[in-house]
């Protein structure tokens, strides 16, 4: 996929939503590690640094980019649990929300109609989380400061804890934040932006795996691993590795619509590809603005089997345009892999 849409730069991982072990990541461009094991020539290694794609970074734990609709997830959760919304409230969709001078655009011209969360999610309806992020008119949403708390709760701004170097912690923006690095107030604009994934809010492939995985398995955050044990080298005995697990203040009640939104996202929606499947699964897109001159990145998250999680895969294609277009293939296509090889 990356060849025939000439993408060079991209992650992607899988990983057991149940204990938050990596079953296995990639970061492209590539090099080859074996190089590296008796020493290095000066030419080789000038061919990695001096390479503008920078196959040397790991681009799933370390790169930092918008996460774009795919924190939707998080809103939703945050909405339903303060009790903004219920699984019913519904918005109507005409294409965007009007505020002073400013129009904040839905992705569809003319909007999706009447949205309740399930449809919000399915089809990545901005006006319904500007709603539920922002407010609008009568209508009071979240606020960013609960919004933020809840990205918090679910690990966005912090590092994962996995058990390699080079993690990035990601950013998300505040009011003060922005008055004391801009000094410009927060606008309703601001929140917006936050509550679709845009503006400032950074977030690395590895954190959406995990809020993903948190999601899927009813809500708990789990630490992502690449090792069980250790062995003494002189004894060979071996030492079982523990990894942490918080709870989402979030009830199960709630995460279970979202994880439908992620369901009804395949069965109609944006995911509609998942459905070549030879089991149900979740899936949420994102299509994130970072470069006015730029084509946008390509965000995909999905878990499998949707009654019984045993898989994450999020897929971020630098410059991809969309997640449905570029991200969302690659994952179905590891699936399919998976189902053949591992899933029995």
């Amino acid at each position: 996929m990356l060849i025939r849409t000439n993408r060079k730069r991209a992650a992607a991982i899988a990983m057991d939503p149940r204990d938050g072990s990596i079953l296995a990541m990639v970061s492209l461009p590539a090099f080859n590690n074996n190089e590296f094991s008796g020493g290095i020539t000066q030419k080789n290694y000038d061919k990695y640094t001096k390479n503008p794609d920078n196959p040397l970074f790991n681009r799933a734990i370390g790169g930092t980019y918008p996460s774009g609709s795919v924190v939707k997830l998080v809103v939703a959760a945050a909405a339903l649990q303060e009790k903004i919304i219920t699984p019913g409230t519904a918005f109507l969709s005409t294409g965007g929300l009007q505020v002073g001078d400013r129009f904040f655009r839905d992705w569809k011209s003319g909007g999706h109609g009447t949205t309740n969360v399930s449809k919000a999610l399915a089809w990545s309806v901005n006006t319904f989380f500007y709603y539920v992020g922002g407010g609008y008119k009568n209508f009071t949403g979240l606020g960013v400061d609960k919004i933020i708390k809840y990205m918090q709760f679910f690990g966005i701004a912090q590092k994962t804890g996995i058990d390699l170097t080079g993690e990035a912690s990601g950013f998300a923006p505040s009011k003060d934040w922005k008055l004391k690095t801009k000094g410009e107030t927060w606008y309703v604009g601001d929140t917006y932006n936050l509550s679709i994934g845009q503006g400032d809010l950074l977030v690395t492939p590895l954190q959406v795996a995990v809020w993903t995985s948190a999601v899927a398995n009813g809500g708990k955050v789990v630490q992502p691993h690449l090792a069980f044990k250790l062995e003494e080298p002189i004894t060979h005995n071996e030492v079982l590795l523990n990894f942490d697990q918080r709870e989402v203040p979030v009830s199960p009640e709630n995460l279970a619509v979202v994880r439908q939104g992620m369901r009804d996202c395949v069965t109609y929606g944006s995911c509609q590809l998942m459905k070549s499947l030879p089991f149900a699964s979740g899936g949420k897109t994102g299509t994130a603005q970072w470069n006015s001159n730029k084509e946008n990145h390509a965000w995909f998250t999905s878990f499998a089997p949707f009654d019984d999680p045993k898989i994450v895969v999020t897929v971020l294609v630098e410059e991809g345009t969309e997640g449905s277009v570029v991200s969302e293939p690659i994952a179905r296509d590891f699936l399919m892999w998976w189902s053949k090889k591992y899933s029995s």
